[in-house]
Parts: C-alpha cells; sequence; structure tokens
C-alpha cells in the first residue's frame, strides 16, 4: 500500500528527529491526520506508499499538479509544449520560487532531479517508471527545461505529478539529509519529525502561491489499530483519518460529529506468488489458489462490503479496465483438480508474509486454501519489516522461504502502464520494483510497451484489455479485491479531498 503498496525504503533508524525546523506559536491552529502507518522517508523519489505521499504532499510540487475536479494543472511549471513527434517536451518555470532551504528553484535543480533517477547508482525506490522512457532533461535557459523521451508516453503529464517527479532541493539532496528532513518549495515546511510519534508541518510564508489556505499546522499521527483509528476520531484527537476502518462506518455515518467520505477507488489487493519456488512455478498451481479463493466472502468479512471482488489486474476507475472478465469464479473442486493435475493431489504447504493491518486478510485466506489442501503459514510483520521482505531477491526469499507476499497496488488516476509495469514487467522484479514474484512473460512486456507507446486511445486500450486477459491466464496474484477509499473527518473540517487510490489531499484543510 503510486500506491498503497509498502515501500522497500523504510524509515532509518538514525532518523530519530529532525528537530525544529521553524520556531511556530504554541497556540497556533493544528489539523491532525490519522492514517494507517508511518512515513517511509521524506524524500518523495525514494518511495512508492499511498500514504507516505499523502504527508508529503503539503510540503513538495512538481510541474504539474492534480487539481480537485482531478484535471492537470500548473504548478512549478507555468505552461508546457510538446513538438509533433511526442518526443520532446518544453517547460517554462514559475519564477522566483524557492525551497524551503532558501535555495533557487530554475531549470537547473530540475536537471539535478530527474538526474538523480536516471543514475542507477543511486538506487531510488520510484526511479524506475522513470527510467522506462525518459532519455534525458536538460536546461534551455535558466527558466526553461526540456525533456526527451525514448518513446510516445501518453500518461507523461499525469506522471509528473507522481512521488519521482517532485522537486526536491539540490542541496540538501546533496548533503544526504532529504531522507529524514524535507525540504520542497510547497504550502508547508517541516516543522519537526519524531521518528515513530509524528510530523509536523508549519506554513510556508514565503511560498509563491501566497498564504496557504489550511491550519497553521498539519499534524500526522499514525496506527494499524483500527479501534485506535476510530476512538481518535470520536474523542477529536484526531481531524481526519486515512483511511477510515470499514468496520466502524456505520457508526460513523450514524454520529452528525462526524463525516464519512467514500468514493471509487484504484487500489487493487493481491496476493504475488514467488515464481521462482516450487510449486507456485507452476501455473496450474496459480490458477488453483485463485479458485480457491472466496473473493465475494473475503470482501464481506474484512472491507464490510466496502470494496468490489477483482477480476482483473486493473481497477475499475482505470481506462481500459474490462467488466465482463470473470476468470476465477470461487470453486473448490476446480482448484483440488488442478493442483492433482499439476502433481498435488493432497495440497501443498506455503507462507505468505503480511503487514500487521491486513493480518485478517491472511487469516481468512488460510482457512479458504485448506478446504482445497493448501497450508498456509501466515508471517505477520511490522511495516518496515515487512517492506524489506517483500523486496528481497530470489534468493533472499528462497533463503527465507517467503512464497508469498499479501500488499496492494495504486496508479490513482495515472493510467494502466503505472499499474502493468511495476507489478507484472519482468525488469521490475524486486528488488529493482514491485514484481514480488518475480514474473517474467515476453509476451505481455511487449504488450506493456506497445500501449504505453500508444497515441490512440481506443487502441490502447484494446491491447490493455489483452494485457488484463494475459495476466489472469498466467495468475502471477491471487488477485482479491479493489477497495472503496473511505476516510472519516470531524464534520467541522472543510477543504479535505482524496485522489483516487488513497492519496488524501489536506493543505487546505481547515477546522471550525
Amino acid at each position: 500500500m503510486t500506491m498503497f503498496l509498502k515501500s522497500r525504503r523504510f524509515m532509518l533508524a538514525s532518523a530519530v528527529a529532525a528537530g525544529l525546523v521553524f520556531p511556530i506559536a504554541a497556540s497556533a491552529a493544528t489539523l491532525t491526520v490519522m492514517q494507517t502507518e508511518a512515513p517511509r522517508s521524506m524524500d518523495p523519489g525514494d518511495q512508492t506508499a499511498t500514504y507516505t505521499a499523502a504527508l508529503l504532499d503539503p510540503m513538495y510540487e512538481g510541474l504539474v499538479k492534480r487539481d480537485t475536479d482531478l484535471s492537470l494543472k500548473p504548478a512549478l511549471a507555468t505552461e508546457w509544449s510538446a513538438d509533433a513527434s511526442g518526443l520532446v517536451w518544453t517547460f517554462k518555470l514559475r519564477p522566483d520560487v524557492k525551497f524551503h532551504d532558501g535555495t533557487a528553484f530554475d531549470a537547473d535543480a530540475v536537471v539535478k532531479n530527474f538526474a538523480r533517477h536516471l543514475d542507477t547508482k543511486r538506487g531510488l525506490a520510484a526511479s524506475g517508471r522513470l527510467r522506462t522512457f525518459l532519455d534525458s532533461v536538460t536546461a534551455v535557459d535558466p527558466m526553461t527545461v526540456q525533456f526527451k523521451l525514448k518513446t510516445q508516453y501518453p500518461a507523461f503529464l499525469a506522471l509528473l505529478t507522481t512521488g519521482p517527479c517532485l522537486m526536491v532541493s539540490p542541496a540538501a539532496d546533496a548533503a544526504g539529509t532529504i531522507g529524514s528532513k524535507a525540504v520542497g518549495t510547497g504550502a508547508y515546511k517541516l516543522q519537526e519529525y519524531k521518528s515513530g510519534e509524528y510530523v509536523l508541518q508549519a506554513k510556508n510564508t514565503d511560498w509563491w502561491g501566497g498564504a496557504p489556505k489550511g491550519e497553521d499546522q498539519i499534524k500526522w499521527t499514525w496506527t494499524s489499530e483500527p479501534s485506535v483509528m476510530n476512538m481518535a476520531l470520536q474523542t477529536g484527537d484526531a481531524d481526519v483519518i486515512n483511511p477510515f476502518p470499514s468496520a466502524f462506518a456505520a457508526q460513523v455515518k450514524a454520529n452528525p460529529e462526524m463525516k464519512l467520505s467514500t468514493t471509487d477507488g484504484s487500489a487493487v489487493f493481491w496476493v504475488s506468488l514467488n515464481t521462482k519456488l516450487k510449486p507456485l512455478d507452476d501455473v496450474r498451481v496459480r490458477q488453483a489458489l485463485n479458485y480457491a479463493t472466496d473473493k465475494e466472502g473475503l470482501v464481506k468479512a474484512f472491507m464490510q462490503g466496502y470494496a468490489t471482488p477483482a477480476n482483473s489486474p486493473l481497477a475499475p476507475v482505470t481506462p481500459g479496465y474490462d467488466k465482463t472478465l470473470n476468470p476465477y469464479p470461487y470453486n473448490v473442486e476446480k482448484a483440488k483438480q488442478l493442483l492433482k493435475d499439476a502433481g498435488y493431489p493432497d495440497g501443498f504447504a506455503m507462507s505468505t508474509i503480511v503487514q500487521e493491518q491486513e493480518a485478517r486478510i491472511g487469516e481468512l485466506l488460510q482457512a479458504m486454501w485448506a478446504k482445497a489442501g493448501v497450508k498456509l503459514e501466515v508471517r505477520k510483520m511490522e511495516g518496515g519489516v515487512w517492506s524489506k521482505a517483500a523486496f528481497l531477491d530470489p534468493a533472499g526469499k528462497e533463503k527465507d522461504n517467503i512464497g508469498s507476499s499479501i500488499a496492494s497496488w495504486s496508479s490513482g488516476v495515472n493510467g494502466a502502464d503505472l499499474q502493468f509495469r511495476p507489478l507484472y514487467y519482468t525488469k521490475s522484479a524486486s528488488p529493482a520494483g514491485a514484481n514480488l514474484g518475480f514474473f517474467s512473460d515476453p509476451k505481455l512486456d511487449g504488450m506493456i510497451d506497445k500501449a504505453a507507446s500508444t497515441l490512440d486511445e481506443k487502441a490502447r486500450n484494446a491491447i490493455y484489455v489483452d494485457a488484463q486477459k494475459e495476466v489472469n491466464e498466467q495468475a502471477p496474484h491471487v488477485l482479491l479485491y479493489t477497495k472503496r477509499d473511505l476516510f472519516a473527518t470531524r464534520a467541522g473540517v472543510s477543504g479535505v479531498w482524496m485522489i483516487p487510490g488513497g492519496g488524501i489531499v489536506v493543505k487546505d484543510g481547515k477546522k471550525k
């Protein structure tokens, strides 16, 4: 869990606290936000977790931004254009913008931001999605930059709104402190970062956009306990809860002092199967696990109905999604037959790793798969430990006997390529990307590449329909469900909104 899946980058032990950076009055009005996990990094380009991205959003900006209607608008760039080939893009930069450390935002800063992602030696968590199609970034003059693409990429502007394209201070990056001390250009600055406890952000009074609309401070806290999240909203200890636990949704809807917001989400939950381990290297075994999964039952038991059983690696809100697919209706007998055909008439044993807040998924699957003869060991892990284990290479996972990982991924509103490529592309195999099961299918790789450079939307979506069918057939994942986005606020909170996939935007949030 752009993304629900937990990033392989987790907070370093050395990042105990960033310390007070900017003094602020003790009586300052504060909007308190509680999420399910701690931030993975203060560097937006070195993490791919949805809730970390939400926390970083008030402090960082890209050349382009999403507006409340999800349209793309100018941010640190004031205008842009592409040449006839669609391979060369020119951006005019916003003048008189400074990073929070006082250094200038200009073309040189943009070039350095993208150079760190094109440098394979840096190993930043979010770089892969750029290196696939980005050839170079150069400064035309101090306030103009030019991007050269390797191939046409229809989702280029959308991608510029995501983590690796958010501008960090080159000085802070060079100093090696950006992972624990955020330095962007946004409406809020980092005030204090106390590892394991909270992040405090303060208004940037020098922001180029004028006086920020939100409260004086934004305080971020976190817990994996649904009951604690619910109680924090009830008592007013938190003004915003994201995501709000579906188990308490009815309770909040009935309380006039609180407000529950639900929207169609883009996060697809799944079990990534280690295709390098026997018997999961056999497609029949992977298909059997899909047939043995009662998705409807899972949605009712774990999500209280606030989810849709997954029939595709894409979410229904993603362009190209095919609603007609139904590859694996619940069928235990079919699962048993496939296991028998694969040489496992008595089933087999395997393991899965899961973060604490999603452990219930593992327990439900354990009971379901047992009916087909599969003995599932569920290993519950704290977020940082899970991230490290989930992004091990094949040898590391074989050594630890990690047969699968339970997680989710959201491409938000940024297109199907950012769902397919990180999860199923051969070169995205962990630790380089989020292909946690090391799945490799040259046929699918070709579809992903062809779709990414197809400008005609109808033709592109037709390729994605075929790609969905190929993923379903090869079954590298046990697809579970697409989650509806739920967040809750105190009744007097305004200006908070959600980007599909779970990314909450709070920088304009106000309390009565």
